[in-house]
């Protein structure tokens, strides 16, 4: 099982990092369990297993240590007696006999045998998962990032201890390490941060009553991995626990379009990409689940999640606020992204363009030029209908701005309809740009 996998490689990483020979069971009992389930406070609830099944007036933040201790016993006798089921060893099918399959998740109907190693595995793995917004979980097979998730358990513990954070929950490890390996991979990391820094940072939300971790946007953990290694393709499993589980399945992670965008940005508006600005990150890519439907998470999976309604001319963009120069922003740097993403130059071609279109409507007289533009040349869906709002514009340009024109028909005559898509869509926000700027 890949809960298993990935809590091999992270238990080989961690012993040879630290210098020591743990087998899976050492080290369940010695770190996993002391950090995870020998407090009043969990970090993670696995539906029906040991640590949550209760005698008649037990409550899990009312257990003794001897309590706890017990149902540690109960799952070691449960791993050593029983056939493995999702009830103690994670991410194994639910139990036929009992008839908890329904709630079956990460499993294949492959036969595969386990032994007590495994499921003891299959634990640390479950720990190791990265929790991201839209309900789904996100676990990579790489050592640097298991080690780096495992770094975030002792600090998740510690705000959970602390008496004067009473009001945060637990059972929140996946929510966690998706916030922690965003944050201690970005530029903005530092060693002395503090509850409340984090919870500015939108880690954690907080309330009179309650207190808990915010799940991270996928595309910011995606921005902070391609800072360890963007070089890298990595390879996750996607799935989501609840209700009702839900296994999506391996994806490859193209990290190296995280590095595109940031070269874009820089060519574009000659400042640094601010990838530890949580606001403008959150502005990049779509619903995990769709992300996923694409086969590949990389550039298009990163478009941003509202532009698909101004490229269908169903919305006029605006910009009134400053939020939305930051959103022009981030969607004019995927736009050229795209339309640039096999080439080595990367050119702002629409923001003359544009220029020349806002100055020929200027030089008109009365709606006929603006109704042109905005009714016909903006609201083409076809290249078709593009072009020959360029050709009614022709006859009245002069000798520069009519040489640009007829190149850019040109132009648009040998894009694709995928390509024509994008460049109409920055076209059409920039104009806009220009148009605030008048």
């Amino acid at each position: 099982m890949i809960t298993a996998v990935v809590g091999r490689t992270f238990l080989n990483a961690y012993n040879q990092k630290y210098g020591k020979t743990l087998s899976p069971k050492g080290f369940f009992e010695q770190e996993y369990f002391e950090l995870f389930y020998n407090h009043p406070k969990y970090m993670q609830w696995v539906t029906n297993s040991p640590f949550v099944q209760m005698k008649k007036g037990q409550k899990p933040h009312l257990l003794s240590e001897e309590e706890r201790i017990e149902k540690l016993s109960n799952l070691d006798v449960k791993i050593k007696e029983e056939t493995p089921d999702a009830s103690f060893a994670i991410g194994f099918p639910a139990s036929e006999t009992k008839e908890f399959a329904s709630t079956s998740g990460l499993v294949s109907d492959v036969t595969i045998p386990a032994d007590q190693e495994e499921i003891y595995l299959s634990w640390i793995g479950s720990g190791l998962g990265l929790g991201v917004a839209g309900g789904y979980t996100i676990l990579f097979n790489d050592a640097e990032i298991t080690l780096q998730t495992f770094e975030g358990w002792k600090h998740y513990r510690k705000y959970l201890n602390d008496p004067g954070l009473n009001k945060l929950r637990g059972n929140q490890i996946n929510s966690w390490n998706g916030q922690w390996v965003a944050y201690s991979l970005g530029t903005d990391y530092r060693d002395n941060f503090t509850f409340d820094e984090l919870t500015t940072a939108k880690v954690f939300k907080a309330d009179e009553k309650l207190a808990e971790v915010n799940t991270v946007a996928w595309s910011q953990l995606y921005f902070s991995l391609g800072n360890l290694n963007f070089e890298k393709v990595l390879t996750a499993y996607v799935y989501g626990y609840g209700q009702t589980n839900r296994t999506i399945g391996f994806f490859p992670f193209q990290l190296k379009s995280g590095k595109k965008l940031k070269e874009v940005y820089q060519k574009l508006f000659g400042e640094d990409f601010p990838i530890n600005k949580k606001d403008f990150e959150s502005l990049f890519g779509i619903h995990i689940k769709r992300a996923c439907e694409l086969g590949s998470i990389g550039l298009l999976a990163l478009r941003p999640q509202n532009l698909t309604k101004y490229m269908r001319n169903t919305k006029k963009f605006s910009l009134k606020k400053d939020e939305d120069f930051i959103t022009y922003k981030a969607y004019k740097t995927w736009l050229t992204a795209m339309l640039s993403k096999n080439k080595e130059e990367i050119t702002d071609y629409t923001q003359e363009v544009a220029q020349v279109i806002l100055n020929y409507r200027n030089n008109g007289k009365g709606t006929g030029r603006k109704n042109l533009i905005e009714n016909e040349l903006f609201a083409s869906t076809s290249k078709k209908k593009f072009i020959e709002a360029l050709i009614a514009m022709i006859p009245d340009l002069e000798e520069g701005p009519l040489i640009l024109i007829k190149k850019l028909r040109d132009e648009v005559h040998l894009m694709t309809n995928e390509e024509f898509g994008y460049f109409s869509t920055l076209l059409k926000f920039d104009y806009i740009f220009f148009e605030k700027q008048q």
